[in-house]
């Protein structure tokens, strides 16, 4: 069986850069974690990395956690 991709299985079109949900896709010292670790595709990685690094432009996210 294939691994799907998280997000298209919920149908998540983009991910928000205002959504307070996004730093559970950190690691614990603030790097964006892999494909592998989020399950998801690479369309979907892409549209989290720009939502990440946005949100950390406005200091909506930090850049490091420790």
């Amino acid at each position: 069986m294939r691994n799907r991709c998280i997000a298209c299985q919920n149908r998540i079109i983009d991910f928000d850069y205002k959504d307070p949900g996004l730093s559970r896709y950190l690691s614990p010292w603030g790097r964006i974690r892999t494909r592998k670790e989020t399950r998801l595709c690479a369309k979907h990685q892409r549209n989290l990395a720009q939502a990440i690094k946005r949100a950390r432009y406005l200091a909506l996210l930090p850049y490091t956690n420790k």
